[in-house]
């Protein structure tokens, strides 16, 4: 059940005209009143063909006018208007049941407290059968304001009690954390233009995208320029800059005037304090040419920076600050998928810009994150969008899968925190991610499926796998990917890796668990970890010893040999007799 506080009105009348009307598609049917403040002697337009919406309007409107009179600054505010929705598939309700439930959003909301014979003034009407409509004229009969500061939060704590009590489809309980959802009017907006999304939205995908491109939010707001958004900067008297609002092309009002969304409107988090936490971090940032001259690497030292992040979900308490980190890391794994989604191959690219836009619920919470501990990961995210090149199709698939697991522990942490919005938005990422890692692994198994083990080596590796996971070593070796894992195994011993230490250590970094096929996990992560050929101890030590032993035989350079007066006894390099 959703009850959605209107912003406050001026004209009872005229909305009164709205509830009891045809509607603006013919869809109110037997408009009619169900509870109000007094039931006895109430005018009701919709059942009484005597009363009229002007009288009905007079009466809700009286102690405005007594207020009115007696003060010299008169309300104008003062019509709150509350929209009470259920679920569709929710079972049909009764009118005394929406009845009971007005008196409880009302009451609630502090607009009629329980038991305040002075309380403002109200209806319910019912003009379709899932949803109410509730009015109030807020002045009360004693001439005072009602407390409606924080009514909203209020409105949905007893609006998750109305679903257990009647129930009805349960939804989960707000955290002040989540975005506005789009109005009647901006969604008929973006239709009448033929636009996909209403403009706060696109707006708001347009900013995500241009976070990993910003080391700072004057970077980050060029960059928005640069891509043609319309931006306006509120600078103090010393230049600094305050505050900001974007404008979509084209989204103008009826002046004919540009409309401007400030950031903290289109999303809590990006807000300029914020976005300042977040991009203007003590540690300096390199110059993005000199990301660009290592692009081979962006993709494997993102994964790199992922394997911390398992470290931050598990190993830390709140006492410590550790929610407070994690939650940062969250915060930054939202950057570095809408990076891997900016530069991934175009058949994986909506998978990913997918997970992007759905795990943005869970980058925010209330707990305030600390920004300064999650630097790796944004690291990780501006070299990637900074690289000129996409990746292998390994570093592709071991990158996908560890953003995959890093969903997935986000989940977990916000499920464990009772996040319930986030641990939610978490996982609808989490099915949008293992889609992208199954087509980003579907090349490499491709081409490992062309050069397979012999049987007898494969044997071998069998025993490894028995050994080194022995609680998840049937589910691997009857996993279809098994032959491409063991491919796998065999080229890194010819490395000089060790296939039992891969094995643990691969383990060790992502549960093997809840993994619906174990052996495409250890695939990414075994070639992400043997990708280098692994360093001959011998030799190592060899060239150790010969380093040592250039050092003490080489004279020091600040230290000359004595010098002697005397004539040697005999020649150089002949021996004395």
């Amino acid at each position: 059940m959703i009850a959605a506080i209107k912003p406050a009105g001026s004209n009872t009348r005229g909305l009164l005209a709205y509830l009891y009307g045809p509607g603006r598609h013919d869809e109110h049917l037997d408009p009619h009143l169900i509870a109000a403040f007094a039931m006895l002697g109430m005018p009701d337009p919709g059942r009484d063909e005597h009363a009229t919406l002007t009288e009905l309007g007079h009466h809700l409107d009286e102690p405005v006018r007594l207020r009115n009179s007696e003060f010299g600054k008169p309300v104008t505010d003062h019509v709150w208007h509350c929209p009470v929705r259920a679920a569709p598939e929710d079972r049909y309700l009764s009118d005394t049941e929406w009845g009971e439930i007005a008196q409880r959003i009302v009451q609630a909301a502090g607009i009629a407290p329980e038991g305040d014979d002075l309380a403002c003034r109200w209806i319910a009407v019912r003009h379709a059968d899932d949803h109410v409509h509730i009015l109030a004229t807020t002045v009360r009969e004693d001439g005072r304001r009602p407390k409606l500061h924080d009514s909203g939060i209020r409105v949905g704590d007893a609006c998750r009690e109305i679903e257990k009590d009647y129930g009805l489809r349960r939804l989960k309980k707000g955290d002040r954390t989540g975005t506005r959802r789009p109005t009647q009017a901006e969604m008929h907006k973006s239709e009448r233009l033929g636009w996909e999304q209403t403009s706060r939205e696109w707006l708001q995908d347009r900013v995500r995208a241009a976070i990993p491109h910003a080391t700072s939010t004057e970077e980050l707001l060029a960059y928005l320029e640069a891509d043609d958004i319309l931006v306006k900067r509120r600078r103090g008297p010393s230049g600094d800059l305050l505050g900001y609002a974007v404008g979509r092309p084209g989204d103008l009002n009826k002046d004919g005037e540009q409309i401007y969304h400030p950031g903290g409107k289109i999303a809590p988090d990006l807000s300029l304090p914020k976005l300042k936490a977040r991009l203007e971090t003590s540690t300096p940032e390199e110059h993005p040419t000199a990301r660009r001259n290592r692009p081979a690497t962006a993709w494997h030292q993102a994964t790199e920076a992922l394997n911390t992040l398992h470290t931050e979900m598990t190993g830390t308490s709140a006492d410590d600050g550790g929610d407070a980190r994690a939650q940062a890391h969250i915060t930054a794994l939202g950057e570095l998928i809408e990076a891997t989604a900016q530069k991934a191959p175009a058949d994986i690219r909506a998978q990913l810009h997918a997970a992007s836009r759905t795990f943005a619920r869970a980058q925010r919470s209330q707990i305030r994150a600390e920004d300064r501990a999650a630097h790796a990961l944004r690291s990780a995210a501006r070299d990637i969008v900074n690289t000129d090149t996409g990746p292998d199709g390994s570093a592709l698939a071991a990158l996908t899968a560890a953003l995959l697991w890093a969903a997935i522990l986000a989940a977990r942490w916000h499920e464990a925190k009772e996040h319930a919005h986030q641990a939610d938005a978490a996982r609808q990422a989490v099915q949008h991610l293992q889609s992208a890692a199954d087509d980003a692994l579907s090349p490499t198994l491709t081409e490992l499926a062309v050069r397979p083990s012999k049987e007898e080596i494969r044997r071998i590796l069998a025993n490894d796998v028995r050994a080194a996971v022995p609680e998840h070593a049937e589910r691997i070796l009857s996993d279809p990917g098994w032959p491409a894992l063991a491919t796998v195994l065999a080229e890194a011993e010819a490395g000089g890796h060790k296939p039992h230490q891969l094995l643990k250590e691969a383990a060790a970094r992502r549960e093997l668990g809840t993994a619906h096929r174990p052996a495409r996990v250890l695939i990414t992560r075994i070639q992400h970890t043997s990708r280098n050929p692994a360093p001959n101890r011998r030799a190592e030590a060899a060239r150790l010893r010969s380093t040592t032993a250039s050092a003490f035989s080489a004279p020091s350079p600040s230290i000359q040999p004595p010098m002697t007066t005397t004539a040697p006894t005999s020649r150089p390099g002949r021996p004395r007799r």
